[in-house]
């Protein structure tokens, strides 16, 4: 794995503690692509504390410094050996834990850092990272007593930061008043929808035209003073929205005309960034993917050496001319949007270990085609709710004394894949106690209809075999090598 070049080590102290993290972090990767069996709590531990046995060791030979120390090449490392524990951690079903906090900070100070150097965001874009941060903050805070004060000390340093920078923000979005913050937050997605039809495979100049009209339209009401205050005037933050819509206007008019073309000079930047934007979008679609499968760790760490590439906010080409505006912002959106999607995965993720996984994505599509067989009016017979309880039950007998076992250990997620069990089966009885206390639809029916009623024609014997075999047993069984993006 590439790093960055930085400076060296400061002391012999400091190159021994080096040499140590950079052993932990090649673990941590090997564990990351191994695919042949399932990542354990007994895999990331040790790690774990050797990990914070250097940090301590750092520390200590760091604590006669005076002033404040520039980053060096030990930082970047043990940086990577956090974010890969973070992750593992993760992937373990931990992720309430404060080691599990780690990425999802890092995650959240690029995209704080991103939105205060473009001025373009939205008040949801803050909310949601205000909700994340509170429960980030709470999940340090309500830390077990022996976990390293090394670590929460970190992460309460990171997550001040992060509250810093979005404080800031959002003292930029209060001076919208009434009813602009609304016209903001249509122009942003406006804007967002044109950057997004400037990077599609198949550029669609219809669609920008479409959105150019809208901004005409907004454009056209805020002059007749349509957004004025009911004493005629104009509300405060007007001269912002203002900018906003010249701007959205201008990129509308820069995309129009260059529809999608990017210099070959910046074409292998753009590929990787198109490449990256649209397998993190097809990730975040699907409600069945696993952090080691997806390898949010390479995506952050390749984004993250793209986006340090630059030189005063902008790229070079391999004769150090800057990209022009066109090329920057297409670029920084494709940026931006990866960043979005990374931070979207890991506030998703389940808080179920990868050994459960397959079990919990088994059982979120059961849940689903139970709740859709009861919103188009139950079962017709018994019958059809067979290959469901099949199903339901083959599940349920792989528990052992109430417990989910993989290799001997109890694998983190217990409880959210028994609510879903339980959801299961109630749903089943649901359907099975509509059925038995439906009215006969008929009272003049002889008794072969009502025989028929009962039985009921929707599904065969075979038919219901064939949905039992599309929900194939899932057993808690070490993994194949060819058992590959089986989660996702």
């Amino acid at each position: 794995m590439d790093t960055p070049s930085l400076p060296p080590p400061r002391d012999e102290a400091e190159k021994d503690v080096l040499e140590k993290l950079v052993i932990v972090r090649d673990k941590l990767l090997l564990l990351k692509k191994d695919r042949k069996t399932y990542m354990q709590k007994q895999h990331v531990l040790p790690l774990y504390r050797e990990t914070i046995d250097q940090v301590r060791r750092l520390n200590q030979a760091r604590s006669a410094s005076q002033g404040e120390l520039d980053e060096n090449i030990v930082d970047r490392v043990l940086d990577s050996c956090f974010q890969l524990l973070s992750l593992s951690f993760m992937t373990i079903g931990q992720n309430n834990t404060a080691p599990a906090a780690y990425a999802l900070t890092s995650t959240i100070k690029r995209l704080l850092d991103h939105l205060a150097e473009v001025d373009l965001f939205s008040a949801k874009d803050l909310e949601s990272i205000t909700e994340t941060l509170n429960l980030l903050v709470r999940n340090v805070e309500r830390a077990p007593a022996d976990t390293s004060p090394y670590l929460i000390t970190l992460l309460t340093n990171r997550l001040e930061t992060c509250k810093r920078a979005l404080a800031s923000l959002c003292k930029r979005l209060d001076r919208l008043q009434e009813p602009l913050p609304q016209v903001h937050e249509k122009l942003i997605s406006i804007l967002r929808s044109i950057s997004a039809a400037n990077t599609r495979s198949k550029f669609s100049s219809s669609d920008v035209k479409n959105l150019r009209d809208q901004l005409k339209e907004i454009s056209a009401n805020f002059r007749s003073g349509a957004y004025k205050t009911p004493e005629g005037e104009y509300p405060a933050g007007s001269e912002e929205i203002d900018a906003l819509l010249r701007k959205c206007l201008l990129w509308a008019d820069i995309v129009l005309e260059r529809r999608g073309v990017i210099p070959e000079s910046f074409k292998s930047t753009y590929d990787v960034l198109v490449r990256m934007r649209n397998d993190l979008e097809k990730l975040s679609i699907t409600s069945k993917w696993a952090l080691r499968e997806a390898d949010l760790y390479d995506y952050q760490r390749q984004l993250d050496r793209i986006d340090e590439s630059r030189v005063d906010g902008n790229w070079l080409d391999e004769d150090g001319n800057k990209a022009e505006l066109y090329v920057q912002r297409t670029l920084l959106y494709l940026v931006r949007r990866s960043y979005g999607y990374i931070y979207f995965l890991m506030i998703s993720s389940n808080p179920v270990s990868e050994a459960l996984q397959p079990v919990f994505n088994q059982l979120q599509t059961l849940k689903k085609c139970l709740i859709e067989v009861k919103n188009s009016g139950g079962v017709s017979s018994i019958r059809e709710l067979y290959p469901y309880s099949l199903k339901v039950n083959s599940i349920d007998n792989m528990r052992v004394d109430g417990k989910f076992m993989f290799n001997g250990d109890i694998p983190e997620g217990q409880g959210s894949v028994n609510e879903l069990l339980a959801e299961c089966y109630e749903l089943c009885y649901e359907l099975r106690v509509d059925l038995e206390t439906r009215p006969a639809q008929d009272d003049d029916t002889d008794e072969d209809e009502d025989s028929e009623a009962v039985e009921g024609p929707g599904t065969s014997e075979a038919e219901a075999e064939e949905l039992a075999a599309s929900l194939a047993d899932t057993t808690l069984e070490p993994r194949r090598e060819t058992q590959t993006r089986a989660t996702v």
